[in-house]
């Protein structure tokens, strides 16, 4: 299906022309997961986002698809067991983007750690059994620290009690965005990028009734109408309430900064995702996770005030997590200079949580009753006192109830961590989340819509299975991934491309693999390989690229973990892309100018004190 340049231009004059049953404000993952379900219900639905899908926190994130175990420390049992299972879900609806990886926590003796070797075992069987693996290939296990340190010789061995492992899955956090996006407007749904919202508007009522937009590639200022407006804008939601007048502008979000950083596996090579206290005694964890040949750490967790759409890295960043990888890891001696890549985000997190979706959730978050807390520490002593056995343990963790569980999703908390808001004029709010969890904030959402289009329009609308709502690229048996995955990369060989490069093809495209490799019939633009060339090309007529970062940053990840190919890659793409996109000269030069920038924030370049920077 063409998702261009040329029909974005067809469903601006369509968002200009037609009536819409509802309009997304924001096109990152919560957008595009409501989009796609709202499509798919025969609702008229159109989504704009003002820079490129997922430029903003939707390819920012720590790349997992993580169930959260850190919430076990403070008893967030709701935050665990709703995002355990999406992650199923999104597995079974994505199925060549999540994959799973089972995660190495490393447990050491020291002030102010999550977890002992008793405790993080409570954890991790809680965990499986709330994710339905126990018993299973993916059950957790614990390991002494021997065998810690023969998976990872490079840890600290000083004061390393041993460790747990258990399921995880790695994602890529910009291909599920374009992914249901794509699905969305093959369903019908009219979805442009680079289309800002300026302006809410209200009928005579003061209801909203649409937004003034304005396309930010040509400057045209025009309105858009919709029965329903929904506010899907991560961490600009308080931004775009700002411009609407019939509210109040008290702020709901309180964002904070999270930075990754980038070194070559030759530097500092894991064998799995690890996952550690950061050694600061501070309450935070770090990620370290093997890709593509690389390393990469993460997370910073530090409250954000600057610019929302250009949050960049700065010294105390680089800082903090160099101090923490090198306390791990004394040998690696990580320095600024072997860092090859980085990536910011902002995390949208409820204000009123009063904490860190990281570092638990929100002060209510989900706690457990205070029955069964004492309950579960009454056994937990009587274990130590040898008074019970590991049985009693486990059943009393069966039992916990969570203060504030319910049996049914209310419009007003879609799930632990985001809230679903109709605002004094009818606008609608989706805020905070995670990415795990989209498709259940969605679907919430998306309850509520067709109970508004009912009772305020008489306008009936189909109910859609959402947890089997396949996206773009996702329409295979997710029980049978890496049969279909090397089927698809037989494809790709069958078209004339390496085998390697084929298997990158097939689990990156999944089913629409016979559909990219249909453009080699080009040939290789100078400078590509027949693969690159075939991708970018998609990219562009099939994936709405619309520049050089586009493609190198978010449909590929070439600017995170493959910076040594981009002095070859950078001209060719971008002469490929003017061709096809019919660039002028002035177009070009501002292309390229926006690439080099890209690249040099992302290597850090001003931080390193390099000339041009």
């Amino acid at each position: 299906m063409a998702f261009s340049q040329a029909t974005r231009k067809q469903t601006i004059e369509q968002l200009k022309q037609t009536p819409l049953d509802l309009l997304i404000i924001g096109g990152g993952i919560t957008g595009a997961g409501v989009a796609i379900q709202a499509a798919a219900s025969g609702i008229k639905t159109g989504l704009i986002e003002m820079q490129d899908f997922a430029e903003g926190t939707s390819s920012r994130s720590t790349k997992l698809v993580h169930g959260g175990i850190r919430y076990l420390k403070t008893f967030d049992v709701g935050v665990v067991s709703d995002t355990v299972k999406e992650r199923a879900v999104v597995q079974g609806i994505a199925p060549h983007i999540p994959r799973p990886f089972p995660m190495l926590m490393p447990i050491y003796a020291e002030p102010e750690a999550t977890y002992d070797m008793f405790s993080v075992k409570i954890a991790m069987d809680l965990y499986d059994r709330l994710a339905g693996v126990d018993g299973t290939q993916y059950a957790n296990y614990t390991i002494d620290k021997k065998e810690v340190l023969q998976r990872e010789p490079g840890l600290r061995a000083e004061n390393l009690l041993g460790g747990g492992v258990y399921l995880d899955f790695v994602n890529n956090d910009a291909r599920l965005v374009i992914e249901n996006v794509k699905e969305a407007a093959e369903l019908g749904a009219l979805a442009a990028s680079r289309v800002k919202a300026i302006g809410v508007l209200h009928d005579e009522t003061g209801r909203a009734v649409g937004i003034k937009a304005q396309d930010v590639l040509s400057g045209e200022t025009f309105e858009i109408r919709a029965k329903i407006v929904i506010n899907t804008t991560g961490p600009w939601v308080d931004k775009l309430r700002a411009v609407d007048a019939k509210l109040d502008h008290r702020p709901q979000l309180r964002p904070t900064k999270g930075v990754h950083l980038v070194i070559d596996e030759a530097k500092l090579s894991v064998p799995q995702p690890t996952y550690f206290d950061s050694g600061a005694n501070d309450g935070r964890m770090i990620f370290v996770v093997p890709r593509e040949g690389k390393t990469y750490f993460g997370t910073t967790d530090t409250d954000f005030t600057g610019d929302y759409q250009h949050p960049t890295v700065t010294q105390d960043d680089t800082d903090y997590l160099l101090a923490a990888i090198n306390h791990r890891y004394p040998d690696a001696g990580v320095t600024l200079s072997d860092i090859e890549a980085s990536w910011v985000g902002l995390r949208p997190l409820i204000a009123a949580n009063g904490s860190s979706d990281y570092n638990g959730g929100g002060a209510n978050a989900g706690k457990v009753s205070d029955a069964s807390f004492q309950n579960l520490i009454d056994t937990v002593d009587r274990y130590e006192d040898q008074q019970a056995d590991r049985a009693a343990v486990e059943q009393a963790i069966s039992k916990l109830k969570t203060a504030h569980a319910e049996d049914t999703l209310k419009p007003s908390q879609v799930s632990r961590g985001s809230s679903l808001e109709t605002e004094q004029d009818g606008l609608i709010t989706l805020a905070g989340g995670k990415i795990t969890d989209y498709r259940k904030m969605a679907a919430g959402a998306l309850a509520l819509i067709r109970r508004i289009l009912a009772d305020d329009f008489q306008q009936a609308t189909k109910g859609v299975d959402s947890k089997k709502l396949q996206v773009s690229g996702g329409h295979f048996d997710p029980t049978n991934v890496e049969e279909t995955l090397k089927f698809y990369g037989r494809v790709a060989q069958d078209a004339g491309i390496p085998a390697a490069e084929a298997e990158d093809l097939a689990n990156r495209f999944g089913s629409n693999t016979g559909r990219v490799v249909t453009y080699v019939a080009g040939g290789a633009a100078a400078g590509l390989t027949l693969k690159e060339s075939a991708e970018l090309r998609y990219a562009v007529s099939e994936e709405m690229a619309l520049t050089p970062v586009d493609f190198l940053l978010r449909r590929t990840n070439a600017i995170l973990f493959h910076a040594d190919t981009l002095a070859r890659l950078k001209q060719p793409v971008i002469d490929e892309m003017a061709r096809l996109l019919d660039w002028d000269a002035a177009t070009k030069v501002a292309r390229t100018a926006e690439l080099e920038q890209t690249i040099a924030e992302s290597q850090l370049s001003a931080l390193k004190g390099e000339v041009g920077a």
